[in-house]
């Protein structure tokens, strides 16, 4: 029997990296997409049904999360809060959604308990990234050592980051090279049509790409 692992999968470009290198661990992969009120969440979930058909993927599951939008507090949830163009600030900034990676690890715990999954795969990226505090090696090791202390004693997920400590260009060489269909992930905070280019999320992606030296397969409308 083969070896089971949940990957989340937001449509974007690390995720779905991360869910590939499950694939080539020799995983069978269980989808999991959270649909949580987001600007782009049209655009995301298509980008993520087309990522989990090329993976084959087991089970799909596609979720959704209202209350990120009910309680705000993040550009990417609340329309009153304007996503920053201006460049990539200290801190943690307002496209920081509270606890989102907790939450979204919680609920892959629990799929990942009901099919005995070995592994939960999460392309969280620490050293190259928006500087968001539930990227950080450190607290996804301590997610884990919760959710096994909280589920069956058979269960011993292990949650795996494989892209922590990469670059954007490393991530981007390595999609290329074991065939991620990055034309189909997005990573625009703000629009659906036409990516940007202005905010974080697409300035850390165009510059991964020209470090890279490979050209991004996405429309820019900066």
């Amino acid at each position: 029997m083969k070896k089971i692992a949940v990957c989340i999968i937001s449509g974007g470009m690390d995720s779905a990296l991360s869910a590939k290198i499950a694939q080539r661990d020799g995983y069978e992969i269980i989808a999991v997409h959270f649909n949580y009120g987001q600007r782009t969440q049209a655009k995301e979930l298509e980008c993520f049904r087309l990522l989990s058909n090329a993976l084959n993927s087991r089970q799909i599951y596609e979720l959704d999360l209202p209350f990120f939008a009910d309680i705000g507090a993040s550009a990417l949830t609340d329309n009153a809060i304007e996503v920053p163009t201006g460049g990539i600030e200290e801190g943690v900034p307002v496209t920081y959604v509270p606890f989102r990676n907790g939450i979204f690890l919680s609920i892959a715990a629990a799929i990942a308990e009901k099919h005995g999954a070995e592994a939960l795969y999460i392309g969280v990226v620490e050293e190259d990234s928006s500087g968001y505090p539930d990227c950080r090696k450190s607290y996804i090791t301590q997610m884990q050592t919760a959710i096994n202390l909280g589920t069956k004693k058979e269960t011993q997920l292990e949650i795996k980051m494989p892209l922590v400590d990469l670059k954007k260009s490393d991530i981007v060489q390595k999609s290329i090279e074991w065939g991620v269909p990055l034309e189909h992930t997005w990573s625009c905070y703000k629009e659906e049509g036409k990516a940007c280019g202005v905010c974080d999320s697409c300035r850390l992606r165009l510059k991964g790409f020209e470090e890279a030296g490979e050209s991004d397969p996405l429309s820019y409308a900066k």
